[in-house]
């Protein structure tokens, strides 16, 4: 055999199979085999010798290696049939009858049957991304705890909002909506306050766009926290809540908040035509790309009372000269009717609203869904303070594990179709996420 024939034949084993002898001796072979002069001779025997006891060497420790595997995979197979033989077989109650004679062919419990299957079918699955924390400012430094919404302060806008911002963030939840608690000296029955450029809310805005830019930064559009008499809009002397010249004050607030830096605006005041209007004044000043969350089904609801506490923007009582109406009844919707929302959400979307909104949440499962099926833009829900005070209220009397039950109520909201979810769980809620992903 022609030496090049041999050596393009073999190939030079540098198997760490072979002993260091036989690479050793090869590498030598290799090496004389490389000089022309060998190109065309025949083939020494000593090299042939060393190809063979090289192909050996390896050939036996790959068998080898193949029986030590084979050894140990039978050993560990025996463990596991001992491990199995060991196990009791499962023991039924005594007085348990017999299986009911009733053939049952579809059987929806085969796919709940383990944790690995559960995990795979799942329909809806929550993220801190979804969340919205919505956060109560104030002028002062300290957090002022609210004591009907226990864990949640008015936080200071220069400290507290910044502290609890950087921890949502970290977690995962990167939105917020900001509420603030405006000095009772600066409210008045027109609410000119709300557009101050150097305002609570504008203040608040700034700073957590300055120091977090990637938070998406979410407004209030209404006139309660700035007016003197409570009402989301100016209200005459009769009671009647003005509409169209509401409207003109919310288009100001919004410019006024977007020039502060909002990614959204969202007017919460339920007045008829505010989005088109909002929408306009947006886009003349420039703003065409900050978005509208528009509170498009907001219910007169009694689940707002812990919030009222924490901006102390209930209606006030009427006097002598000026009547007040002591709830919202005129301009938010009867908790009676659902078809009502659709149009609602209908006209806002025409509009030019991006976000509906429907509030408050777990009551209104049906409507959250009803905008789902009816609308392809995102749905939002608010788990309203109402919600979030009975939750924790069992959970500290010890009637709800209050882990298992806020993730529920949340879930049951995306659930429904709701995509954004404005909670005061949102920070809370991450961290159980978190917890649940961990231990998965």
């Amino acid at each position: 055999m022609a030496q090049a024939a041999f050596v393009d034949t073999v190939a030079f084993p540098t198997s760490s199979l072979a002993s260091p002898y036989v690479r050793s001796s090869l590498r030598q072979q290799h090496l004389a085999l490389e000089d022309p002069a060998f190109k065309t001779a025949p083939l020494p025997q000593a090299t042939v010798g060393a190809c063979v006891i090289a192909a050996a060497s390896v050939l036996s420790g790959v068998v080898s290696r193949r029986r030590s595997r084979t050894k140990a995979g039978r050993a560990h197979s025996s463990a596991v049939v001992r491990a199995a033989a060991e196990v009791p077989a499962p023991r039924l109650p005594d007085g348990t009858p017999e299986p009911h004679p009733n053939p049952i062919r579809k059987r929806p419990r085969r796919n709940r049957r383990s944790a690995a299957a559960r995990q795979m079918f799942t329909e809806t699955t929550l993220s801190p991304a979804n969340f919205i924390l919505p956060v109560f400012v104030h002028e002062g430094t300290e957090d002022i705890p609210i004591s009907a919404m226990p864990g949640v302060s008015r936080l200071g806008v220069d400290t507290g909002l910044l502290r609890v911002m950087g921890e949502a963030r970290e977690l995962g939840v990167k939105s917020v909506v900001i509420f603030p608690k405006t000095p009772d000296d600066l409210k008045t029955a027109t609410a000119e306050e709300s557009f101050n450029p150097n305002g609570l809310a504008q203040r608040a805005i700034r700073n957590v766009k300055r120091a977090f830019p990637d938070v998406v930064v979410y407004t209030d559009v209404a006139l309660d926290p700035y007016n003197s008499l409570g009402h989301d809009g100016i209200v005459r002397s009769d009671g009647v809540i003005m509409n169209d010249e509401t409207i003109a004050y919310l288009c100001k607030q919004a410019v006024s908040q977007a020039e502060a830096g909002a990614d959204y605006v969202s007017p919460s005041d339920m007045m008829d035509g505010r989005v088109g209007a909002i929408r306009d004044a947006l886009d003349a000043a420039g703003f065409t790309n900050v978005g509208i969350m528009a509170y498009s089904a907001k219910y007169a609801s009694a689940y707002y009372g812990p919030f009222r506490v924490a901006l102390d923007s209930n209606p006030r009582l009427p006097s002598e000269d000026w009547k007040i109406f002591p709830n919202k009844k005129t301009y938010q919707q009867d908790p009676a009717n659902a078809r009502e929302a659709i149009l609602e959400a209908k006209l806002d979307e025409e509009e030019g609203a991006d976000i509906l909104m429907v509030k408050p949440g777990m009551p209104y499962l049906d409507i959250i869904k009803s905008l789902y099926d009816n609308s392809n833009l995102p749905i939002a829900a608010y788990h309203v303070s109402g919600e979030y005070a009975m939750l924790k209220a069992a959970a500290q009397n010890g009637w709800l594990d209050e882990k298992d039950a806020v993730l529920e109520a949340l879930l049951s909201l995306k659930r429904a179709g709701a995509t954004v979810i404005l909670t005061y769980y949102a920070v809370q809620a991450a961290k159980w996420l978190q917890e649940v992903d961990e231990e998965e």
